[in-house]
């Protein structure tokens, strides 16, 4: 007899591959200390948050009324704060935001599954680059649509002539995610004139919109100095970029988030509306409270990032020297190193014999790859290179 729904059901006994092996750290911590374990499998911020959260907290807690505080604000987020973001992303990016462009969320997950159910209908497909987030196919099917996995090319940047081929008269949407997880791969400015002329052009061949949605939650965290991430709405109109603080003011368990709708669209006032109905339905009303005011006040601001870029360097140089041959990350806290054997889940479980937890590459669409979030503490990368070092030792002995 059937219960309950089973594709819900089956979601929820079955995580998704990062958190099995994240629960499996835990489970390994306990037996033998969490000191000799080397958990690499969950893009958690090891940076602290920056100051001004807690004293954001400690002052708008003190000064603003209980009542105030703790009730309810607009359900799209409260004013004065969607007027603060607008008026940043105007400052720095050119775009003439307003607040009424704004929709406050619980996190990136939030502003992805609205902005989906906002533009998408049943049968339609969104069309995203491997290697991409693992979430996002749950997301997509979750809106009743199916998404679509391009390859890149061999810089794992998007390959415009798969685009082109793919899209068709079901594409809704084009998902992107700059800086990327699991790669840190940077789209450049010439990669968003390209994806913007293949939208505009389609969307003249099947008289249809086609949205860009921007997945942003690393948008801060680049090392190189030279290195600008392009605001994909300054080059395609149709665009909606979901945003999370988690990452740049290392705040993931707050989930504070927001969707930015494009006024440059022809439709931008029904699109918000839209957004604003597929919050109502899915329940995301009324992002938290104190939260939204925090990040309003934290504006601009970032946790100590350069500690990602002395990992990032530490890590990446290492693995090289040792054999390994690595994706060089320019964003995000990740490396993608491609496994020492075809299969990823065997190499993922070979290096648990030296306490390594890796992610697997298959399930953000690359086979062969496994994915290393470097956002942990330095001494841990320190005490686990000599275990990555045995680990490509054994593969090599294996072969002579």
């Amino acid at each position: 007899m059937k219960t309950v729904n089973g594709k819900m059901r089956e979601l929820g006994e079955k995580r998704s591959v990062i958190r099995e092996i994240f629960e499996y750290a835990k489970v390994r911590s306990a037996e033998i200390g969490a000191e000799n374990v080397f958990d690499f499998s969950i893009g958690n911020p090891s940076v602290p948050a920056p100051d001004c959260v807690n004293e954001a907290i400690e002052r708008i807690v003190r000064e603003t009324p209980s009542v105030l505080l703790h009730g309810y604000t607009s359900a799209q987020g409260d004013g004065n704060v969607r007027k603060t973001v607008a008026e940043y992303i105007r400052r720095n990016f050119g775009v003439p935001l307003t607040a009424d462009n704004l929709y406050m969320t619980c996190g990136a997950a939030a502003s992805l599954t609205i902005s989906m159910h906002a533009v998408a209908s049943a049968g339609e497909e969104i069309i995203t680059f491997a290697p991409y987030f693992t979430e996002y196919k749950v997301f997509a099917e979750g809106a009743g649509c199916t998404l679509k996995v391009l390859p890149s090319d061999g810089k794992l940047l998007p390959d415009f002539s798969a685009l082109e081929r793919a899209i068709s008269a079901r594409t809704r949407a084009v998902l992107i995610n700059s800086p990327n997880n699991p790669s840190g791969v940077v789209y450049g400015e010439d990669v968003l004139r390209r994806l913007a002329a293949i939208l505009e052009a389609k969307q003249r061949e099947y008289g249809k919109d086609i949205y860009l949605i921007a997945d942003e939650p690393y948008r801060e965290l680049v090392y190189d100095d030279n290195m600008v991430v392009p605001y994909a709405m300054c080059y395609y109109a149709n665009t909606l970029v979901c945003y999370s603080w988690s990452k740049s003011l290392s705040i993931p368990g707050e989930r504070i988030g927001y969707i930015a709708v494009n006024p440059a669209m022809e439709n931008h006032q029904a699109v918000y509306a839209a957004v604003c109905g597929a919050g109502r339905s899915l329940g995301y009303v009324c992002a938290p409270a104190l939260l939204q005011r925090v990040v309003a006040a934290c504006i601009g601001m970032t946790s100590d990032i350069s500690v990602y870029k002395a990992n990032r360097d530490l890590f990446y140089d290492a693995l090289v020297s040792y054999g390994y041959e690595v994706i060089h990350p320019d964003g995000a806290f990740y490396l993608f190193v491609k496994a020492l054997e075809e299969d990823a889940s065997a190499f993922c479980e070979r290096a648990k014999k030296y306490e390594l937890l890796l992610v697997p590459g298959d399930d953000f669409g690359v086979k062969g790859y496994v994915r290393i979030a470097y956002c942990v503490a330095p001494e841990t990368i320190r005490r686990a290179l000599p275990a990555f070092e045995k680990l490509a030792k054994e593969y090599r002995e294996g072969k002579e």
